[in-house]
């Protein structure tokens, strides 16, 4: 092979690798500029929803991440185990964002008083028609599972283990929603209202796989 065309395609590579590196690069830079405030307009101060939210759905999402480590390391079906990873990784990214806002805002990492006390503020109803009351100190929010439940999740194997967990992620999706929602309507930091309304749109998705799956199986939702 001559000189020539070996350079030509040494050349071609470096240009190949330069471009990858520089859309990194851009991408990294566009994602700043979406996460720094505009200087020709202030932004909102974090409110009671948005501190809250961060809180409460931090907790919410910790307990989806635990269910689906156990699910992807131990599901008996493929498609359960590439539906916890996505679910563990994507909820994974979400508690890191709010509680890198919570750091930022100087509020804790969770909630010192009752859970869900900042859907009372304005009043209004949240999803499901009724008023979204504060709960005391150790109570459970929506959907989520009690210890006895994750201990009957751990114990088991197979395609039992397999319904069980679907049932128990639909629960805790379906739970979930209402918070979101409200997230979504009343938060003040734009951010924080993007964030609930995405996960609102792909856990949606997630709840309708989830509900085929279990169908598929013949077994039901939860009550």
């Amino acid at each position: 092979m001559s000189p020539l065309p070996q350079a030509r395609r040494v050349s071609q590579v470096i240009v190949a690798v330069v471009a990858a590196i520089s859309l990194l690069l851009l991408g990294a830079a566009l994602g700043l500029l979406v996460r720094v405030p505009s200087f020709d307009r202030a932004e909102p101060e974090p409110t009671a929803v948005d501190v809250g939210f961060s809180q409460d759905m931090s907790v919410h999402h910790q307990q989806a991440v635990t269910m689906a480590t156990l699910a992807r390391e131990r599901a008996d079906d493929v498609a359960v185990r590439q539906l916890a990873f996505d679910i563990e990784t994507n909820q994974r990214d979400q508690i890191g964002r709010m509680q890198g806002w919570l750091s930022i805002w100087n509020q804790p990492a969770q909630a010192t008083g009752p859970v869900m006390q900042w859907m009372t503020d304005t009043g209004e109803h949240h999803h499901g028609g009724g008023m979204a009351m504060p709960m005391a100190g150790g109570a459970l929010m929506p959907g989520m599972a009690t210890s006895e439940e994750l201990s009957r999740l751990s114990s088991l194997r197979g395609p039992e283990f397999d319904v069980y967990f679907l049932q128990l992620m639909l629960r805790h999706h379906q739970g979930g929603a209402g918070m979101a929602e409200y997230g979504g309507t009343h938060a003040a930091v734009p951010a924080v209202r993007a964030l609930a309304k995405n996960m609102l749109g792909s856990q949606g998705s997630e709840m309708e796989l989830m509900t085929s799956m279990l169908n598929q199986r013949g077994a039901q939702p939860l009550r």
